[in-house]
C-alpha cells in the first residue's frame, strides 16, 4: 500500500480514506476492468449476448495487459463487477440452462475467454498477425458456442 501511496503522490493515511486495505484495492481493479465496456441489452439473442460480453472482456486485457491477469486470480466481488457474471449466467439460462449448469458454464466460457484474453495481452500470440488472433478468437467463440448449444440441447432431449 506505501509504494501505490507513493506512486499516486499520497500518504498511505490519504489511501486509505479510499480503500479499506490491499484486498478492497484489488476489488476495485477488478472493478475498473469489468466495467471498462457496457452490457449487452437483455432483448439480443443469448449468443449475442455472450458474444459481447467475450469481445468486451478482449478489449479490456488489450487496453490493460499488465492488470488484466488479475481476473485469473480473484473473484468479482463488487456490485458492479458481479453484473458481468450475472449477465452472462442470465444469457445462459435463456439458452436453456438451470441455475446450476448456467452458474458451471458461466466459470468454465469465462476461463476459455480470459485465458485468450490473458495470453494475447501478455504477448504470448504476438508472433501471429492481429487477423491470425481475430481469426483465433472467433474459432474459439464458435466453439464454445456449439459447446452451449449441445449442452442445452442436451437438457431439453434429456440426454
Amino acid at each position: 500500500m506505501q509504494a501505490v501511496a507513493r506512486r499516486l503522490g499520497l500518504t498511505t493515511m490519504a489511501l486509505y480514506r479510499h480503500v479499506a486495505d490491499k484486498a478492497d484495492l484489488l476489488d476495485g481493479l477488478v472493478e475498473l476492468l469489468l466495467t471498462q465496456f457496457p452490457l449487452p441489452p437483455p432483448d439480443l439473442p443469448w449468443q449475442e449476448r455472450l458474444a459481447q460480453l467475450a469481445h468486451g472482456v478482449r478489449d479490456a486485457a488489450a487496453r490493460h495487459p499488465g492488470v488484466f491477469p488479475l481476473l485469473l486470480q480473484r473473484p468479482a466481488e463488487t456490485e458492479p463487477a458481479r453484473r458481468v457474471r450475472d449477465t452472462a449466467q442470465a444469457a445462459l439460462g435463456d439458452a436453456g440452462l438451470d441455475p446450476e449448469a448456467a452458474a458451471r458454464a458461466e466459470r468454465l466460457l469465462s476461463t476459455a475467454v480470459l485465458g485468450f484474453a490473458a495470453s494475447e495481452a501478455a504477448g504470448r500470440f504476438a508472433h501471429h498477425d492481429h487477423a491470425v488472433r481475430d481469426a483465433d478468437f472467433a474459432c474459439l467463440m464458435r466453439s464454445l458456442r456449439l459447446l452451449l448449444e449441445v449442452t442445452a440441447a442436451d437438457r431439453d432431449t434429456g440426454s
